[in-house]
């Protein structure tokens, strides 16, 4: 079950309209608090900028949404971003657009093109991952059973998400939910019944579109 989209990682973008120019800040994050430090930053790196307009969503139900126009015209730059994160699904994401101005002014309508032309070509560099509900299996079995277990995830049935080498080798598994017992009786039918199930639970894991 797909939870929320989310950006893979931080990124940055930056383009000239009207001798304007616009760098768009995105970063992933849990909490509001991580969301403002990252803002914070930002404005501390920009000092010189005209703007340093904020935007913020967080939570899977889009549940927390706010931002700050820092200047410009009201409506025309924080509250569009967040409009554009809420349409487009994206959650748990801080953005932040500086801009430097150049001397000729964009208009109402130019200004939200503007910014959330920049915010989406920030996200598009950040690159969007989805985040699902995960059946997370941990198993540990003989190493002669590694190289085989990690060509069948290839297969897409499941993914590795972690290994633990020790005398045995510890395998964090994940899976889509209702494939869970699949994967149970494909891993038992791979080492001939010798691999230990030793926990099943769930967790959010981030997948790449």
């Amino acid at each position: 079950m797909i939870q929320y989209k989310t950006p893979a990682k931080e990124a940055h973008a930056e383009q000239i309209i009207e001798r304007s120019r616009f760098i768009a800040h995105v970063k992933p994050v849990e909490s509001r608090e991580e969301a403002e430090a990252f803002i914070a930053s930002i404005k501390s790196s920009h000092k010189t900028a005209t703007h340093n307009v904020p935007a913020l969503v967080v939570g899977d139900q889009f549940q927390l949404q706010w931002a700050s126009d820092d200047g410009e015209p009201q409506g025309t730059s924080g509250a569009p971003i967040v409009q554009m994160l809420v349409k487009e699904g994206i959650t748990n994401v801080a953005v932040v657009v500086t801009r430097y101005f150049g001397g000729i002014k964009l208009g109402t309508g130019g200004l939200v093109r503007a910014y959330t032309g920049s915010a989406k070509m920030g996200l598009e560099a950040a690159g969007i991952c989805r985040v699902r509900e995960m059946s997370i299996l941990r198993f540990k079995t003989d190493y002669s059973f590694l190289s085989k277990i990690q060509n069948l995830s290839q297969d897409g049935n499941f993914s590795i998400e972690d290994i633990i080498y020790e005398e045995m080798v510890t395998l964090k598994v994940a899976t889509e939910m209702d494939k869970a017992e699949e994967i149970k009786e494909l891993f038992g039918n791979l080492t001939a019944g010798t691999a230990s199930l030793i926990s099943e639970t769930t967790e959010l894991v981030k997948i790449a579109l």
